[in-house]
């Protein structure tokens, strides 16, 4: 059997292959026992947090726990009311309904979507104009998303479940690779599993990201085992400093050692959009302490991000 090669080739099938989100696994945990035990459907729920924490893999252990099927759409690919009917229509009872950053649904769609639920049918026009309703299964409607605030209240509040997901510590993430390469039969060093967690930002899709791609350079040079050379060569190629920091980051903290500046004068000299720089680039690096802002919103390091920044220019001499 050829090894397999894709970090996504091995994904949780299981409740018991989750790693942290205790609090998530759980409410997980009851949520599947209660329905289980009363011969029905999952509750519906609203899964909340930062992108890459694992709120899909979550979902589609659900619905394996369930041995359902899982229909998954991305919100933002809802462009036809034909689109979110034919998603509802085609769920059969118990199933698990997906939709991912459902944030991203158009407004008129989340309203469809809540009337739905409430009728347990869709509305759809017919040739003369007149309303056909149709009635749909009793599914399980799971949503994604990292800002819960851009979802209509009533359809939040139809969730029965809400799952908020935190990034991971570094003990868990170096779970998340081993656990990974394992059950890819990669071979991986033990040294390289926490390394990988340090530069992963408490985020079980970079720590992944991290492990392709160090394998990617073991095997272009022919070998089976990843080592630390590997992940250093890795780091270089993606240009990732020790914290997993890009060039984004770097350059940003390495702007602020000239001066504290404001939003806009910085995402002005990194040309990226003010958002861009607030949403992304600033996320991890206020978590982390390394940069602070004041009372008037004006962006400072902080002393740990001015040490950082001058261990990485004395590394880069």
């Amino acid at each position: 059997m050829s090894q397999r090669t894709d970090i996504n080739d091995a994904r949780p099938t299981s409740i018991r292959h989750l790693i942290g989100q205790r609090n998530v696994i759980k409410q997980v945990e009851v949520a599947l026992d209660a329905a289980q035990q009363d011969c029905r459907k999952v509750d519906h729920a609203l899964l909340v947090g930062p992108p890459g924490l694992g709120k899909s893999a979550v979902c589609h252990v659900i619905a394996n726990e369930m041995s359902t099927e899982c229909h998954e759409v991305l919100g933002q690919t809802l462009n036809a009311p034909a689109e979110l009917n034919g998603l509802l229509l085609n769920a059969k009872d118990r199933d698990v309904v997906f939709i991912d950053e459902v944030h991203e649904m158009k407004r008129e769609f989340q309203t469809s979507l809540y009337l739905a639920l409430d009728k347990q049918r869709v509305f759809i026009k017919t040739g003369n104009g007149s309303p056909q309703s149709i009635p749909i299964a009793n599914f399980t409607l799971l949503l994604a998303t990292t800002d819960e605030f851009h979802i209509l209240q009533p359809l939040r509040d139809r969730m029965r479940l809400v799952l908020r997901l935190d990034f991971l510590n570094e003990e868990e993430l170096a779970q998340v690779v081993e656990q990974r390469s394992r059950a890819l039969a990669w071979e991986v060093e033990a040294e390289v599993l926490g390394e990988i967690a340090k530069r992963s930002r408490g985020t079980p899709r970079l720590a992944l990201r991290l492990l392709q791609s160090c394998h990617r350079v073991a095997r272009s040079l022919g070998e089976d085992e990843v080592g630390m050379e590997h992940l250093r060569r890795a780091c270089e190629l993606e240009q990732l400093d020790e914290l997993g920091l890009g060039p984004n980051e770097q350059s940003y903290l390495r702007l602020l050692t000239q001066a504290p500046a404001r939003l806009n004068v910085l995402a002005s000299a990194l040309g990226l959009p003010t958002r861009t720089v607030s949403e992304v680039v600033e996320s991890f690096l206020l978590r982390a302490g390394l940069i602070a802002k004041d009372h008037q919103s004006v962006r400072h390091l902080t002393a740990q991000g001015r040490e950082h920044v001058l261990k990485n220019s004395q590394q880069a001499v």
